[in-house]
């Protein structure tokens, strides 16, 4: 069995995709023709290139209009595909994609369909080749998955065999039972590809919105599932998607198709014992408990400005480091690290990104685990030199280039608080706002970096995303996609800068990457911890007035509340009964800024309808730049 991709899914030449593709984990390729014919080089080259980086074409791609044909255009149809039969020969491969023809004579019959495949299927014998034929939705005769098997069955021939795609036999709504009668063995090819849930026309759907598995609401699993229980053995192939997408990349698209891959059939293995789909042994998925720590990298300047900004919110400084430059920030469970090592991982972030988020770190329940996983997945490892008497924690480098350090109770990795940190002796008695944990991350990305970042997440941990929201910007549109743990104890957002003019671009800007933009911390009593946080001069980001207004209509809300909310510029949201608090502080270096939050009645969302009022306020701190035109 083989892990395949389509090299139309890759970006670049064909010799940098079969190379990107080879070095991402898969073991073949769907070679698109039009990749063929751009190459400059006879086929046997394409083969000895493909040859050396181990990699099998499992299939030529795509062959269309071949049955329904009559006359000259029949004999055309036929040497064409003679030809192409030949070509095979010389890349090596056995096994031709047919698209049921969408131009055929209108008087062509599903009788004459088959007599015309039926001839195919005998000259593919002579030659020692197979090919596989697909119902295509936009076809004049045969558009379904069962016709097409109704074509196969009635030729029953070994060298003519059903292909199958997951985004036409589902993304119309249809679930995957309904292939549960299909004969593993008519079976010669399956490609994977996932969708949004869209009414639209399928070739549109396709076109614009095809998408890595994973990312899209099909039932892929059970699709996979369905098709191994009824004996299919051949390759399992990421197939070509949404082509209007930013694409970030040959190399990382091709870890991520990879990625995806692995994920998917992981799952269903999971659950179908004895399946052997030829994919590393994984752990699995892991659950996140919670935030350990996040760090900061700093410069003496920055630092102090970021322990202000701390010391504004209530939080101590309990712990310093043994042998570092490294504070540790406490309040309630949140343990923020403040970073100003001259040298190190930490240093070498600053250096290039500035002061920032730097690393985090989850709680979990088998740190090595973890790593196993993201590792085997495509996220390189992280180490750096262990000093005396610190700890070795695993850790990976994230997407972006951030570290993610995985803390667990089986050793003394817990403990790490006690081993590398001293305390230090207070001065004076700090009063808590009441912020309990971190309630979510915000992490900033170029938009077409989106799916990589989500693909890390959910293929690692166990984590649901939402729908993608667009959120209006003052100067553009920033897409914005929750993902959480099942209990809601780790919450990311992560926001794609679509726009230049963005403040999302603007941090991307001025932090030369993308990283984690903001922090939200939750309170169990949002009017207690905004009276503490007056108390102590916290710089809450001003709201407008019209806000309060227009919050008032909208949801009736007595005078006294509105009050309350004004004089803490505390943002409100509700829905289906429960409540939303939000409090934003100024941005501090590059754009960066807190949050403050209380959730109350099961409130699961991330006030989207406020973001355009907290973004408006937002760009009137920002200095204003000019944009260069070329």
């Amino acid at each position: 069995m083989c892990l395949s991709v389509s090299t139309t899914s890759i970006p670049g030449d064909l010799a940098e995709k079969l190379s990107a593709i080879a070095d991402a984990g898969f073991g073949g390729v769907e070679l698109h023709e039009p990749d063929l014919t751009a190459f400059d080089g006879p086929p046997s080259q394409i083969r000895n290139i493909a040859s050396d980086l181990d990699l099998k074409i499992c299939l030529l791609q795509p062959f269309h209009n071949l049955e329904g044909q009559v006359d000259a255009k029949r004999e055309r149809a036929f040497d064409r595909l003679k030809r192409k039969l030949d070509l095979m020969s010389e890349l090596g491969t056995e096994l031709l994609l047919i698209g049921s023809a969408f131009e055929v004579d209108a008087a062509t019959t599903e009788e004459q369909v088959i007599a015309d495949l039926g001839e195919a299927a005998k000259i593919a014998k002579e030659m020692g080749l197979r090919l596989a034929y697909m119902g295509l939705p936009w076809s004049d005769l045969v558009h379904s998955d069962e016709q097409a098997l109704r074509v196969v069955e009635a030729i029953d021939s070994p060298h003519l065999g059903l292909a199958l795609n997951s985004f036409f036999s589902l993304a119309d709504g249809s679930k995957p039972a309904r292939l549960r009668d299909t004969p593993g063995e008519r079976v010669f090819h399956v490609q994977l590809s996932d969708a949004p849930r869209i009414e639209m026309d399928i070739r549109r759907l396709k076109r614009h919105f095809g998408l890595l598995p994973g990312l899209g609401s099909l039932n892929l699993a059970g699709f996979v599932r369905v098709l191994s229980r009824a004996g299919y053995k051949g390759p399992w192939s990421i197939a070509r998607v949404n082509e209007a997408a930013p694409q970030p990349g040959g190399r990382t698209l091709a870890r991520d198709s990879y990625r995806s891959l692995v994920n998917l059939l992981d799952e269903v293995s999971r659950t179908e014992p004895g399946t052997d789909f030829g994919i590393p042994n994984l752990p699995e998925r892991i659950y996140a408990s919670g935030f350990e720590f996040v760090e900061f990298t700093a410069d003496e300047t920055s630092g102090a400005q970021l322990a202000d900004m701390l010391s504004a919110m209530c939080f101590r400084m309990e712990r310093k480091h043994v042998s570092k430059s490294v504070e540790l920030w406490r309040q309630g469970a949140i343990n923020i690290l403040v970073n100003t090592e001259k040298e190190g991982f930490a240093h070498s972030a600053f250096l290039g990104h500035g002061p920032s988020v730097c690393d985090m770190g989850l709680r979990v329940k088998d740190a090595d685990q973890t790593v196993q996983r993201a590792t085997a997945l495509g996220a390189p490892n992280f180490s750096q030199p262990v000093g005396t008497g610190e700890l070795d924690i695993p850790a990976i480098r994230g997407v972006g280039g951030n570290v993610v350090h995985f803390i667990d109770e089986k050793s003394d990795l817990h403990r790490v608080w006690d081993i590398e940190f001293e305390p230090v002796a207070k001065t004076k008695a700090t009063q808590p706002a009441g912020l309990r944990r971190i309630d979510h991350l915000a992490q900033t990305m170029r938009h077409d970096e989106m799916q990589s970042w989500l693909l890390y997440y959910i293929s690692t941990f166990e984590m649901a995303k939402s729908p993608i929201v667009n959120v209006a910007d003052p100067s553009g549109v920033v897409q914005s996609q929750a993902i959480e743990s099942p209990e809601g104890e780790v919450r990311l957002n992560l926001n794609g800068a679509v726009g230049r003019r963005t403040l999302a671009a603007s941090f991307l800007e001025d932090g030369f990457g993308a990283g984690v933009q903001h922090i939200a911390f939750q309170s169990d009593d949002i009017f207690e911890t905004s009276a503490q946080l007056l108390k102590s001069n916290f710089p809450s980001l001003s709201i407008p007035e019209n806000y309060y207004a227009d919050l008032q209509a909208t949801f009736g809300l007595d005078d006294d509340l509105i009050a309350q909310l004004r004089r803490g510029n505390i943002l409100y949201d509700r829905a289906a009964g429960a409540e939303y608090f939000q409090i934003y502080s100024r941005p501090i270096f590059n754009g960066f800024f807190f949050e403050i939050v209380e959730r109350r009645m099961g409130y699961t969302g991330y006030g989207a309808g406020n973001a355009p009022i907290r973004l408006a306020a937002q760009s009137k701190t920002q200095p204003v730049k000019e944009v260069q035109t070329q």
